[in-house]
């Protein structure tokens, strides 16, 4: 049985055979992938009203446990500054984020859970990784830790190449 990407790259060395192909074998798999995990994990969290964003947000906010501003949460969750402030707004009407003013720069302001922003994240998460384990059932725990790994691998190259590596 052969994925989809084999068969891009199999029609696309039909059009273009000297062309090579190689990349698209990884790239193009962890791109299908991604999209695929994403639409499925996504469903869990349409049910309790968020989205993956907000549920990063809110994910950040608990597992670090301490007050942050609207930019380190960017950068904790590789978003714009303007969609932070526009799901920190939804997540505060929610009565999920708190916002508190800096002290000395009124133009800083410091977010933090409320109660049910914490409850919400700590009931969520088991659920939601849970169901992350169930998309991976089908490989065994040490394909799993390989694919890690890879994976890992593959990040930190990237990541150094590419400068958006976390301190």
């Amino acid at each position: 049985m052969e994925d989809i990407v084999a068969q891009v790259m199999r029609q696309w060395q039909r059009v273009n055979p000297e062309l090579d192909t190689a990349p698209m074998a990884v790239i193009g798999r962890l791109n299908r992938c991604f999209l695929l995990i994403q639409q499925a994990t996504d469903a869990p969290l349409r049910g309790h009203g968020l989205t993956r964003p907000e549920f990063d947000i809110l994910g950040t906010l608990r597992r670090l446990d301490q007050e942050l501003t609207p930019s380190q949460i960017a950068r904790e969750t590789f978003a714009s500054g303007a969609a932070v402030t526009k799901r920190l707004r939804f997540l505060q009407e929610r009565g999920l984020v708190i916002r508190r003013p800096d002290d000395r720069d009124r133009r800083v302001s410091h977010l933090s859970l409320t109660e049910q922003g914490r409850t919400i994240i700590d009931q969520m998460l088991p659920e939601q990784v849970g169901y992350d384990a169930s998309l991976l059932a089908g490989l065994d725990a040490e394909r799993q830790r390989e694919l890690a790994g890879l994976l890992g691998e593959l990040l930190l190259l990237l990541e150094g190449r590419l400068g958006t590596r976390q301190p």
